[in-house]
């Protein structure tokens, strides 16, 4: 069982978009330090999109020997390709992935039956713990919670970190699942603005973008909530929305990788077609982390 708040981990890019690997370290450690439940390289927010297959896989094995096994290291191995998601996540496992997030695939555009089969054929394939990522404002589309319920039958398929919008499908999910007879499967939220919603609704935490600027008080608000504290969880999500709200002004990662790159945590880098922050959202970036970490 994942929960708590895990990082969807930007990938640090010197200005001429090469990888920056120290900075990767170092972002790491201060994860750890920070009390983050677990880590993501190559997700989306990673920009797995823009980065060849020797280079995820080089910053997925980077992460994993980094974190040591200090808290668990969920891969992004996702892909439109089946095959090439086999590949991925074949080479995570070997690498020492504690699980892998595969997102839905994207511009195929499948049918249910068809995403369904694509989930299967990875679980057969790999004995590593299998993450399902729903995201139908990227992809084109939805993994509906009926798919979902019948995946979690799957021996390896064992949660899902769902951003379809809507945070009642926490509801449909656990409700096909439970329908299936499966125990101890797990959701995520995927939107951070809705974490505390699907929280409520049966949630066991957030694959975060937030986390990569705030990684202490993202989880410090998980913990919050998942101890019972709720008066203190609320408070947190308080101070934390208007920076969920500000972290999407722009395509993500790119405000994030900004606001990082303003604390001096990481170079400026980032890979076409993303270009850096636009000048007019920077001050309202910078002030609404600032205020946030200081509140």
């Amino acid at each position: 069982m994942l929960t708590g708040s895990i990082v969807a981990l930007v990938t640090p890019m010197h200005e001429n978009g090469e990888v920056a690997w120290d900075a990767l370290d170092e972002l790491i450690e201060w994860h750890i330090a920070s009390g983050t439940h677990g880590i993501v390289p190559m997700g989306t927010t990673g920009e797995s999109a823009t980065l060849d297959t020797q280079e995820h896989l080089q910053v997925i094995k980077r992460t994993i020997d980094r974190v040591a096994g200090r808290i668990p290291v969920i891969a992004g191995t996702g892909s439109n390709s089946t095959a090439e998601a086999i590949h991925q996540t074949r080479e995570a496992e070997a690498a020492g992935a504690d699980a892998c997030l595969l997102v839905t695939p994207y511009y195929n555009r499948p049918t249910q039956e068809g995403l369904f089969r694509h989930f299967e054929a990875i679980a057969a394939a790999t004995s590593t713990p299998i993450v399902l990522y729903n995201v139908p404002p990227r992809t084109g589309c939805d993994l509906a919670a009926a798919t979902v319920g019948r995946l979690a039958r799957i021996e390896g398929v064992v949660g899902i970190k769902d951003a379809c919008g809507d945070a009642t499908r926490v509801t449909q999910i656990l409700t096909a699942v439970k329908d299936q007879g499966v125990e101890n499967f797990f959701i995520l939220s995927g939107e951070d603005a809705q974490t505390m919603q699907m929280m409520e609704l049966g949630a066991v935490g957030t694959i975060s973008v937030t986390a990569n600027v705030l990684p202490a008080k993202m989880s410090a608000f998980c913990s919050a909530f998942l101890s019972g504290d709720t008066v203190r969880a609320v408070s947190l999500d308080e101070q934390l929305q208007p920076v969920h709200d500000i972290l999407f002004v722009e395509s993500s990662p790119t405000p994030t990788k900004w606001a990082l790159a303003d604390m001096g945590r990481i170079p400026a880098g980032i890979r076409l077609p993303l270009i850096p922050l636009s000048a007019e959202h920077r001050e309202a970036v910078r002030q609404r982390v600032q205020a946030a970490g200081n509140s």
